[in-house]
């Protein structure tokens, strides 16, 4: 997680700050705080930029304060960013957070159920990249030792069904409508579900083969993959 001294807190009594990648975002106390650890995804998704050439259309679902979409932004100057999520105070936030950052222009926050927040938006087959720090924690977790977890944050945040993969499930399976072919996928996954997520991609045989960023101890936590060429769309 994010350490305290990333935070900042401003003694104007205006809202507190944290320091993701390359820039510094609004907080607020229904939002999930940005973590340390999603900034492996933040930094392997603009490395996989800066080796293509021309404009990028890239989606950042399940995108809390913005974090994902705005650091992508910020770093990738050619870069247009949507970014989705599902409720009124995280959409509000990750919008004022690009109007903080005068990125408004070239990223664009949604409000859905993951992909219909797309919806009338003409992204699907047009897509480059789509990345994802989805809640991958299990219900049965939640109530026992990640209990802590919900003292401070949204539930939603967190909660990623019976196993901690059900969003995982979701975003695998739908990405592949709004990729092009050969778009990319990454998305973050907890300790030890590199397998499971593994085997999700093999299973729609839309995805080339997997591979993973691992963090300073050198777990997986990572899966980068894009999209096979020549599908169209989802299978």
């Amino acid at each position: 997680m994010l350490q305290d001294d990333n935070e900042t807190r401003p003694a104007d009594g205006r809202p507190p700050l944290v320091r993701f990648m390359e820039i510094e975002l609004e907080l607020a106390p229904d939002v999930l705080v940005p973590r340390e650890e999603t900034e492996l995804l933040g930094r392997s998704a603009v490395a996989v930029l800066r080796d293509r050439a021309g404009p990028a259309s890239i989606v950042d679902m399940c995108c809390g304060s913005g974090n994902l979409a705005l650091a992508i932004a910020a770093d990738v100057p050619s870069a247009r960013v949507w970014g989705a999520d599902l409720t009124d105070s995280t959409v509000a936030l990750a919008r004022r957070n690009a109007e903080r950052l005068s990125l408004q222009d070239r990223v664009f926050i949604r409000q859905g159920d993951l992909f219909a927040a797309l919806s009338g938006e003409d992204l699907e087959g047009a897509v480059d990249m789509i990345v994802c720090n989805p809640p991958y924690i299990s219900t049965a977790r939640l109530e026992g030792d990640s209990a802590h977890l919900l003292d401070a944050e949204p539930r939603e945040a967190f909660d990623g069904g019976p196993y901690g993969i059900s969003i995982h499930q979701r975003l695998i399976r739908e990405a592949g409508a709004f990729l092009k072919p050969g778009g990319w996928l990454l998305f973050e996954f907890g300790e030890g579900q590199d397998r499971q997520a593994a085997a999700l991609l093999a299973r729609t045989k839309a995805y080339e083969a997997v591979r993973f960023a691992e963090d300073a101890a050198g777990k997986p936590r990572v899966a980068i993959t894009c999209k096979l060429a020549g599908l169209e769309g989802n299978r």
